[in-house]
């Protein structure tokens, strides 16, 4: 190995500390929310697997249906580089019950409706606890 790569244990070890590091910082320099409030964010990561050449459909559903939800402060639909009907969702709400709460939402409901049909499978599905950073919106 030379000395420009770096194994993945090393990047890990690098990214780790450098996050620690970060946590240090007063939370009003870095995070777009203050840590007063008591309520915790409720992130999750989680992976679709489309039908044959629908990801770009349930891609479109999936963006369309996260306009002005109440608690959600981030939503990011991504495709995956590697796999052609893969997609990739990441989102932060305010606490896990505001995304509960989403889900009984009507626009959220003609969605899953809409968008379950082009869905063949799911992938990795990670819960989080998010305590800031940037790109979340902040409270309003």
């Amino acid at each position: 190995m030379s000395k420009k790569e770096i194994s993945r244990y090393g990047f890990i070890s690098i990214t780790f500390k450098a996050t620690a590091a970060l946590t240090l910082i007063p939370s009003k320099v870095f995070l777009n929310r203050t840590t007063e409030k008591q309520n915790v964010m409720y992130g999750l990561i989680g992976k679709i697997i489309t039908q044959s050449n629908q990801r770009d459909a349930l891609i479109e559903i999936l963006i369309e249906s996260v306009t002005d939800l109440p608690g959600c402060l981030s939503y990011i639909v991504s495709k995956d580089a590697k796999e052609d009907d893969a997609i990739w969702v990441n989102e932060v709400w305010e606490s896990q019950e505001s995304h509960q709460a989403s889900l009984s939402n009507p626009v959220v409901q003609d969605a899953i409706n809409r968008g379950r049909p082009l869905i063949a499978d799911f992938g990795e599905r990670i819960e989080l606890t998010p305590v800031g950073g940037y790109g979340l919106r902040a409270d309003e």
